[in-house]
């Protein structure tokens, strides 16, 4: 919460103002909406929760309290990224009281006013008033600051007052209630003594067993084409795996405002004339300050942290200016405007790094003898580069082992020593020895202390507006073209510089469209709410939306309602499944009845089965060393006899036959008070999370954000 930053910075009665007023994100939209009507219209309901309406002045209130909170917390108001993620807050508190209300109606649940007191100034502080007055130097609740803002509630101004009753009937009515629902259903968490023993067993149990692993990846994929009457019959049988929420499938084609190479041509002539008057400017970080996308820094900068253009024309100049200089997508000129002796040395070197193998003497010692060989090859004459970009052993060695400019600090303390104890350019005479390995160096550039102040004027290749309009002018063409679902689908094939992509069952609150920042215009629109106002969006509607500099041209190609997902939208993922049902039942076929040993059966499988050993793998642990997850078949392990074989078993990755060999039990002690004590800790913890969303399931929502945002 922010108010901690705020209370950390200031004290008194504006204090506790300032700290109850952020305290009320939760209720902060009561006393603009909640139970006051005055501006509720049928239209303007957000959602409802349980029959209770979320209209759209209350969620705007609370919703304005949280951007104010967040602005005070970050000393920026919310990017459009941020207030979506607020929005997501602001509709999870709201539901989340209105879903809790009944059950704490339902059971009676109150806080008498001895309590309340207790909450706000007694024995029990409420965990959110104890959090704002807390003093930051001793990180205790500071009774005093507290008193004082509640001696002299009254002499704030009125809003502030009405906000803290809000805050305080919030806490009397909601907040106590619900943590007092919660400990009901929290102590009531009970795990019996045969649950303890079992839960030992799954853990520490350990079965060593052999096995035969027949992959379904064996079999041939082309000899098996699952029909829909099997897909239907197998999501059928599995229903519960493929629950779905609301979804849109949406296919766009994106243009973008990119700048030309007659734009880039453009700003390098802009950037030649600013460069004739940076010369002569008077006053240079005003002239930067007037041209540059970024700001002037007027640090003095070794050649450590130096613009690797400027590293390359070492030693500077003092008033010269150097560029332009293109570097990614932007054109940069630099001028010269101090120099001094700095506090650090910076050196510039390449070495050629050879690791040893292993930690032995003899590892080392070849390693040294390696680096040994290259040192005497490059003082016969072999170049260094060469040399690099043949031995070396890390991420230098394509660049020669030029690891540029660096300070003292940067480098671990033994190759720094070596580099800056070197007296000028050069190869040194010796290897150098690090916890890394041996080291041959070249100093390139002898260590130096001197720093330059650099005044840089930067500017980013952008699209002119005639680049602009026309890119415009393409989109506005386009979606004109795409009369259709088949004819928006024909445009890449007629200009191979548009690519289409697709974004699959995008949900009803999405802020993205795929790899599209920024899409909840387009969200919206798939879900039916056009932005002017138009009438349902439909399967094959086709629509240009202007986001930034990029222009999208979206087609709605599919949709789904919430519940089971259909055929056609998970097509792939079920016939991977049946595909595999029907490999498992051709190979079980093949093992049916069959006796002898695993290999015997291995043999009989065909190419691909194998026959493996586990050992010490847990029962609760459900999975087999180079399988994967295999429930059924560890099951099975633990429940034969040792020398006994299970009948095939159908599992995740193929079909198994186990072999028990040993089952080693756990060590338990006849006291399982203290597994008793964790599984119930393990539960608790849990408790919160499930309650609410078992609340939530069982309340009646309908969410009707998505027209409004």
């Amino acid at each position: 919460m922010a108010l901690i930053n705020t209370i950390r910075e200031k004290s008194g009665v504006a204090v506790g103002a300032v700290a109850v007023g952020m305290l009320l994100f939760i209720v902060g939209g009561d006393l603009i909406g909640g139970k006051n009507r005055l501006f509720g219209r049928d239209g303007n309901v957000v959602g409802v929760v349980n029959g209770e309406k979320i209209e759209l002045p209350e969620f705007t209130a609370a919703l304005e309290q949280a951007k104010q909170n967040f602005a005070n917390q970050q000393g920026r108001p919310p990017d459009e990224q941020a207030t979506g993620y607020l929005r997501d807050q602001v509709w999870n508190q709201l539901l989340y009281k209105r879903a809790f209300q009944p059950e704490i109606d339902k059971l009676g649940l109150s806080v008498s006013d001895d309590e309340l007191v207790d909450l706000v100034q007694g024995d029990n502080i409420s965990p959110a008033i104890k959090q704002a007055f807390t003093d930051p130097k001793t990180g205790q609740l500071d009774r005093a600051r507290l008193t004082d803002y509640l001696k002299n509630l009254d002499k704030l101004p009125p809003e502030a007052q009405a906000a803290y009753r809000n805050f305080e009937a919030s806490l009397r009515d909601f907040d106590r209630p619900v943590n007092k629902f919660n400990a009901l259903l929290k102590n009531s968490v009970y795990v019996t003594s045969a649950e303890a023993k079992a839960y030992d067993v799954a853990q520490n149990a350990k079965a060593n067993f052999r096995y035969l692993f027949v992959p379904y990846t064996s079999v041939s994929d082309s000899a098996f084409k699952p029909t829909d009457a099997q897909l239907q019959d197998y999501l059928d049988r599995h229903k519960g795996r493929y629950k779905v929420e609301d979804g849109r499938t949406v296919e766009y084609i994106v243009v973008p405002e990119v700048a030309t190479a007659q734009d880039s041509a453009e700003l390098r002539k802009s950037m030649d004339a600013l460069a004739q008057q940076f010369r002569t400017a008077p006053n240079d970080s005003l002239f930067v300050r007037s041209n540059s996308d970024q700001p002037y820094n007027h640090a003095y900068l070794s050649p450590a942290d130096l613009p690797e253009k400027l590293r390359q024309q070492l030693p500077l100049t003092v008033g010269q200016v150097y560029g332009p200089y293109v570097d990614n997508n932007t054109l940069a000129l630099y001028k010269i405007t101090g120099e001094k002796t700095g506090p650090k040395s910076a050196a510039r070197a390449s070495h050629i790094l050879i690791k040893p193998a292993g930690t032995t003497p003899e590892a080392k010692a070849t390693a040294k003898a390696k680096a040994q060989d290259i040192l005497n090859k490059i003082k016969a004459g072999a170049d260094f580069g060469a040399m690099a970009r043949q031995f070396g052993t890390d991420g230098t060695k394509d660049q020669g082992g030029d690891l540029g400019w660096f300070d003292e600090s940067r480098m671990v303390p033994a190759f720094s020593k070596a580099v800056f104890a070197a007296s000028g350019p050069g190869l040194l005479p010796t290897l150098v020895e690090t916890n890394f390995g041996y080291h041959v160096v070249k100093v390139t550039a002898p260590k130096t202390n001197k720093t330059y102040q650099v005044a840089a004027v930067v500017k980013a290749v952008q699209p002119s507006d005639a680049t602009r309009e026309a890119a415009f002018g393409k989109a506005e063409q386009l979606v004109a073209d795409a009369g259709s679902l088949d004819a928006f689908r024909q445009l890449p094939a007629k200009d191979k510089t548009l690519q289409k992509q697709e974004a699959k069952f995008v949900t009803r609150d999405a802020q993205t469209l795929g790899t599209l920042p920024g899409a909840r215009e387009i969200v919206r629109w798939a879900y039916g709410f056009s932005p002017d106002g138009g009438g349902e969006t439909k399967v094959g509607d086709v629509r240009k939306f202007d986001i930034g500099d990029q222009h999208i041209i979206a087609a709605l190609t599919d949709t789904r309602a919430k519940g089971t997902a259909t055929i056609e939208g998970i097509r792939p993922e079920l016939t991977a499944a049946v595909r595999n049902e029907l490999k498992a039942k051709q190979i079980m076929g093949k093992l049916q009845g069959k006796t002898g040993s695993l290999e015997d059966l291995a043999k009989v499988a065909g190419t691909g089965a194998q026959v493996q050993t586990a050992e010490g793998v847990a029962q609760g642990q459900g999975t087999i060393p180079n399988v994967g997850s295999e429930p059924d078949a560890v099951g099975r392990a633990f429940a034969l006899k040792a020398g006994q074989k299970s009948a095939p078993i159908q599992g995740e990755q193929g079909v198994l036959v186990v072999e028990a060999t040993t089952v080693t039990p756990p060590v338990t002690t006849a006291d399982l008070k203290a597994i008793r004590q964790q599984l119930v800790q393990q539960r608790q913890q849990r408790q919160d999370g499930l309650i609410y969303e078992a609340i939530k399931a069982q309340a009646k929502v309908e969410d009707n954000r998505s027209k409004f945002f």
